[in-house]
């Protein structure tokens, strides 16, 4: 209650010298208008006991408010008048808890969107990337702070908007329960969010639970990560007339995938062809494209990232992106390496000419044997298909293949025993040991659920391994002969 209901959440952080925005819970239209006049405009307002950002969104004069504040009423009693920090930078911490007070951060995420898109509605990249170590460590002692002030035992999720340029900070929320967020952090580190918060209610401490990953080792520890996540949200908006496929502070995804590799580049590519949604919407004409490309950075849609790629085409300068988009420039130099990389591939106009070192860059970089094939054998549509095996055939016997590598939370410290996998290019050998006895599947899901298809492809992966399970085939055993 203390944590849905925000004049209550804001009252409570006070009471420990904890940063919120400048902000005041109201009751009525009359009340929102009287608050945004004392905090000054822009500002957002948040629905109070909702899910998703419903009701929320950002204003700039009163008709905005009128409008905005007359839809959150209609689901919540009460609404935050919140002074904006659009364009700070967005982190979020997963933390647990257990009853003799045992704290753990498993997990800090950032968002690539600055504040002002929903989670839900932004990449996120696990680690965190950007943040110098000393606001790394401030931001996990509050989380802990926090969530022993409130006195939350299981799990909880801190989020909070930190100013690009200083070390100033403020917290957004907390989500004393499960979400989102912490799908992604579970899934990140293998570190098994739900499980663990179940036994704590039921009276574990961490120093009782067992490490799934290890097998031997307590469920007391932090993760080190040896990789990096991305968190990429799927849209459907083109099932649905006449929306909007602007993004802001309320969430419009119906899915999302996660993508995991050595690299930034490597794990947004890959997570770039998991979406499934293409570079299309955008013309090649580059007279027109310009105008199209800045529309689109300053008025983010679900093709952000691709105007991103389009504008650095059409020759903006990382510093202008960042000035249209507020995205860090980190992340921005990262996707203008890729589009380096494109070019010296478009270089190259045959197999025999392209050298092992580019081709190692390239796939380090997250380039599949379909790009690579576009970019050096120049291939058409109807080409496409013949010259893909011609460059996977190229790059294997160059012995350019990649390794298996597992998700083991403690980088390698301790022998992980799960069968949480990825494929990296940075690799020289594998982490698991193959069985050759026929007696091994792979069972593929569905990808990112889209309208039309969810649940059903989880119940028909569950029934499949279930299937194969009772007919005596291996798990946690794999038969792979030579990944390539």
């Amino acid at each position: 209650m203390v944590t849905e209901d925000r004049e209550k959440f804001a009252n409570l952080l006070k009471e420990i010298n904890i940063k919120t925005p400048e902000s005041f819970a109201v009751e009525n239209i009359d009340d929102a208008l009287q608050a945004a006049h004392t905090i000054g405009y822009p500002i957002i307002t948040r629905a109070a006991f909702t899910l998703g950002g419903q009701g929320s969104g950002f204003c700039n004069n009163d008709d905005e408010l009128r409008e905005l504040a007359k839809t959150a009423f209609s689901f919540s009693s009460q609404i935050l008048v919140e002074k904006s920090l659009k364009g700070w930078k967005e982190v979020e911490y997963e933390v647990v808890r257990d009853g003799y007070d045992n704290c753990i951060t498993v997990c800090n995420m950032e968002n690539f969107d600055p504040l002002g898109i929903h989670t839900g509605e932004s990449i996120v990249v696990a680690p965190s990337q950007t943040l110098s170590n000393t606001e790394y460590h401030k931001l996990r002692e509050i989380s802990i702070k926090i969530i022993r002030k409130v006195g939350v035992k299981g799990e909880c999720n801190v989020q909070f908007a930190l100013d690009p340029h200083s070390e100033d900070y403020r917290v957004i929320e907390v989500n004393a329960r499960l979400s989102r967020s912490s799908a992604l952090a579970s899934k990140a580190t293998a570190y098994p969010l739900a499980f663990v918060a179940a036994k704590i209610s039921l009276g574990y401490g961490l120093h009782e639970l067992k490490n799934a990953v290890t097998g031997n080792t307590t469920a007391f520890f932090e993760p080190a990560l040896d990789y990096v996540t991305v968190k990429i949200p799927r849209w459907d908006l083109s099932k649905f007339h006449g929306v909007s496929s602007e993004l802001g502070s309320s969430m419009k995804s119906v899915g999302e995938i996660m993508a995991v590799g050595r690299s930034f580049e490597e794990a947004i590519q890959k997570g770039l062809r998991m979406i499934g949604q293409g570079m299309h919407g955008f013309t090649a004409n580059k007279e027109t494209l310009i105008d199209n490309v800045e529309k689109e950075l300053t008025q983010p849609t679900d093709m952000r990232i691709f105007a991103i790629a389009h504008a650095l085409k059409a020759g903006f300068e990382i510093e202008k992106i960042h000035d249209l988009t507020g995205i860090d420039n980190w992340f921005l130099s990262k996707l203008e390496h890729i589009l380096a990389i494109e070019n010296k591939l478009l270089e190259v106009n045959s197999l025999e000419n392209l050298e092992n070192t580019l081709l190692l860059r390239a796939k380090k970089s997250g380039f599949s044997d379909f790009q690579i094939a576009r970019s050096v054998l120049k291939s058409s549509d109807e080409d496409i298909d013949m010259d893909l095996l011609k460059v996977r055939a190229h790059r294997i016997a160059q012995g350019i293949i990649p390794s298996v590598k597992q998700i083991d939370t403690l980088a390698a410290e301790y022998p992980a025993k799960t069968n949480y996998l990825y494929l990296t290019y940075h690799g020289t050998e594998h982490d698991i040991v193959f069985e050759k006895d026929d007696k091994s599947i792979i069972v593929l899901g569905s990808g990112a659920y889209r309208i039309g298809s969810s649940v059903e492809f989880d119940w028909s992966s569950v029934n499949a391994l279930q299937t194969a399970k009772n007919d005596n085939y291996s798990f946690r055993r794999f038969k792979i002969n030579n990944i390539q």
